[in-house]
Order: C-alpha cells, then structure tokens, then sequence
C-alpha cells in the first residue's frame, strides 16, 4: 500500500514537472529584436592644422590635454574665477539637476527594496458573532471550547504575527532592474558634470562680451572726441569759406550716428550685466571686471590631446553610455516578464479569544507557508509591446551614443580650427587698425592745408572705427572660442 502511495506521488510529480517545463517552454517565446552593434571607434588623431603658433594640437603622439587643468588653473582672471565659484554654488539650473540626482537615488533604493524580501508585522483584535443558524454558529453551538465551557456568543480574537513575501529573482530581473536604476543614477550625475561644464562656458563666453562692449564703448568715447574736434575744425572751415554748408552737415551726422552706436552699446552691457547676475544666482548689480587688459589677454598653450579621451572626458558621452547601458538591461527586464515568478510566502504568529492565551498557550500559534509559480497568459500582447518598446528604447540609446561621440568629435575640430584661423585674423587686423589709425592723422592734415576734402577725412575716420571695433569683436571671439575649446574637451 505504501509502495503504490509512493508511486502515485511520483507520478503526480513527474506529471507537476511536466507541465511545469511546458509552460516555461511556452513562455519563453519571446519576439525577435532588431540588433545593433555600437560604433565608438574615433580616429586616432584631429584634423592636423599646421599653424603651431595659436594651437599646440595635433599629433597623435601628443596626449597632453587641456581639460586635465581645472577650470579655476584655466581661466586666469580673479574676477571671472570668482563669478564661476558663486554661480556653481547659487545656480538655480545646477541646484534642479541635484535634486533630478536625489530623484535616481530614490530609485535605486527602491528597485533595491523590490529584491530583498518584504517583511511586515502588525496586532491585531476584533470580535465575531455567528448566527445561530449559520454554518459556524450551529458548529459553535454545539462544541465546548474548554471542557464544561461553552464558546462564547460573541467571540474576541487577538493576534501578533509576522508575514514574509520573497520573489524568488529566478531569471534576474529584479537584479538588472536594479543594475539599470544605478546606471541611470550615474547618468544623472555626469548630467550634473554636463551642466557644469556648461555653466563654466556659458559664464566665461558673457564675461568676455562684456568685456569686448566695455572696450566698444571706450572706443565709441574716443571717436566721438576725435570727431566732435574735426567737426569744430570744419565749422571753422566754413567760415572762411574753404567747405560749405554741405561738410558741415556731414561731419554733423558722422558725430550723431556715433553717439547713438554709444547707447546701444550701454544697453547690451547691461543685458550683458543682468545675464551674468541670473547665471550667478543674483539680482542685477554692476559685475566687477577690468576691461583695460581685454586686447592683450591670452592664454597658455592648449592642448587637444587625442580624440580617445574625449570618452572618458566628456560628461555628456558617458551620460549617453550610462543610459544605453540602463536600457540594455531594460531589454532583459522586459524579457523576464515572459517567464514564470516564483514567489515564497510565510506568516507567523498567535491568536487565541483571550489575551492571555496569546501568550501562554502553545494551542495558539499559527503558520503559514507557501511558494506560488505564476505566469502570464492572457496579457502576453501587452509583455509583447513592453518588450520591443525596450528594444526601440535602446536602439534610440545607441544611435544616440553615437551621436553624441561624433558632436563632440565635430566640436573639437572645429575650435581647433577656430582659434588659429581668429589668431591669424587678430594679427592682420590689428596691422589694419594701426594702419588706419595713422591714415586718420594723415587725412586730418592734408585737410587743414586744403590737400584733401572732407569726403576723405569722413570715410578715412569711418573706417579707423569700423577696424577697431571689428578687432574688438575678434578678440572676443578668439576668447570664446578658448572657452568653448575646453568645454568641447569636456572641461568645467
């Protein structure tokens, strides 16, 4: 008898592992994916300008890099390093970052909390009646609960116990769900680096517009001097007859147009002011600065490196590589969802209808355990689309991965390629300023001995002014192009 019970047993097993491996099987029919392998492999050097004077670049051998300097080395203005500081404490966009970061960090515990097993207490009391003529109530009825004691009408119930779920993690989807969770907290750090990097760059580029109007205006200033006093020279032209009316009316004009150029520089400088304050974290008030120095400012030698290290440099690549990563293991969460849970319950605890039987009687403990093998069978379709909108999730991660190496690729060449042709445009316009700069006195005495007439004088000083401010505007852009430099290495 034994021997056939324990036959039977075996057989209802072998049958339970049967259909058990069945159902797996048919589970694990999941979609084909559309696969793709990712291309980071960067050339081994940037494009080679020859011009070593304004950009010590690019050999492939040399991998010395500017980005190695911390920002507070690279900019050597006190005043520019002190708006840098306050900004990356008091930014409004750099302190939402933090808390978009704080946000990850949530996650990670709680995909952390979804592994581990859940555990919960609680006591609880209440009181029942059963109808006389209810299954139980007849049942009560007619039993003793002590002996000579009959169970009471109304019957309290008090309880203390424990109770443990655990989803077994069979195919690993809790663990890479919470790998992904992690790699998307290091994601939204490096986009705090990214917004820093920016910040830095956004500072450094308006602090030297501001310098470039500051030293606009100071031209505008002299310019207006030198035209006001050529203007008093041709009235007194006018009146011993040597020009007309028609000169004077010109010069006139010439001195206007330049006093009204002299307002709209004030008012980009105090937009210039006012950005500068947001970015600090500020309301307006006047920037510190010296504009004295802005012509003659440079900067070290810079570096490119190899483009290589820009993976390792650059915020917003390992940002993009964080996140392909997360969605990879995003696919394989979505994948587990075809497969069976394993979940293992279990409760302990007492009851009794007396409080003190809770504690002293053995009769009234309680427990519970069960383990559960559930898969999904009806809502397969919507698994299905959870798992190819993973996949398309993560096939837009790797194209954008790729994206982004080959930005910042762009970006470098081409403020490699900016700095030494604005280097070389800065020299010959400064050869032109000077050179109009002595026109401008040649043609102010040839006037006065009646040599040249006033058409001359006009356009000569028109364009000394042209050239001034055009090699303001180079400078500018020159130093801009230095800042964004160490931003494209992925500096800041």
């Amino acid at each position: 008898m034994i021997h056939q019970t324990i036959i039977m047993h075996k057989t209802y097993l072998y049958k339970f592992i049967g259909i058990a491996i069945l159902t797996i099987a048919v589970w694990a029919c999941t979609p084909t994916l559309t696969k793709k392998s990712v291309n980071d492999n960067l050339p081994s050097k940037y494009t080679n300008l020859a011009d070593s004077t304004h950009l010590n670049s690019a050999q492939s051998s040399d991998t010395l890099n500017t980005v190695d300097v911390s920002w507070k080395k690279y900019f050597k203005d006190e005043n520019l390093v002190a708006l840098i500081d306050t900004a990356l404490q008091n930014n409004q966009e750099l302190n939402i970052i933090l808390y978009e970061i704080n946000v990850a960090q949530a996650e990670v515990r709680a995909r952390k909390g979804q592994y581990l097993p859940y555990v919960d207490g609680g006591v609880g009391a209440g009181v029942e009646k059963a109808g006389k003529y209810t299954r139980t109530g007849a049942v009560d009825d007619n039993l003793d609960i002590q002996n000579g004691k009959r169970i009471p009408t109304v019957l309290p119930n008090y309880v203390v116990g424990v109770n443990l779920s655990w989803e077994v993690d069979i195919w690993k989807k809790l663990r890479n769900a919470k790998k992904a969770a992690v790699l998307r907290y290091l994601a939204s750090v490096e986009g705090r680096n990214f917004m820093i990097t920016n910040i830095v760059a956004e500072i450094g580029s308006t602090y030297y517009e501001l310098l470039a109007l500051d030293k606009k205006l100071e031209i505008l200033k002299k310019n207006i001097e030198i035209q006001s006093n050529a203007l008093s020279i041709v009235r007194m032209e006018k009146q011993s007859a040597k020009v007309t009316e028609l000169a004077v009316r010109r010069f006139e004009a010439q001195v206007l147009y330049t006093r009204s150029l002299q307002f709209k520089i004030q008012q980009e400088i105090v937009e210039a002011e006012n950005h500068l304050n947001f970015l600090i974290g500020s309301y307006p008030k006047p920037i510190k600065r010296n504009p004295a120095t802005f012509i003659d400012i440079v900067h070290d030698s810079i570096y490119a490196g190899v483009p290589s290290q820009l993976l390792s440099n650059r915020w917003d690549i390992k940002k993009a590589e964080h996140n392909l990563e997360a969605s990879k293991l995003d696919v394989k969460v979505a994948k587990a969802n075809f497969y069976p849970t394993f979940r293992i319950t279990s409760g302990i605890g007492l009851e009794a209808f007396n409080p003190k039987l809770v504690i002293s009687s053995p009769e009234s403990m309680l427990f519970s355990l069960a383990g559960t093998f559930v898969g999904p069978l009806i809502n397969r379709n919507e698994i299905k689309a959870m798992y190819l909108t993973a996949n398309a999730k993560q096939l837009q991660a790797a194209y954008n991965y790729e994206r982004t190496i080959l930005n910042a690729f762009i970006e470098v060449s081409n403020q490699m390629a900016k700095i030494s042709n604005l280097g070389k445009s800065f020299e010959l316009q400064d050869q032109q300023v000077e050179a109009l700069n002595e026109s401008v006195n040649i043609a102010n005495k040839l006037f006065i001995s009646a040599r040249a007439d006033y058409m001359e004088v006009l356009l000569t000083q028109r364009d000394a002014l042209e050239s001034k401010m055009e090699l303001v505007e180079t400078k500018k852009e020159q130093l801009k192009a230095t800042v964004y430099f160490y931003r494209a290495l992925g500096g800041g």
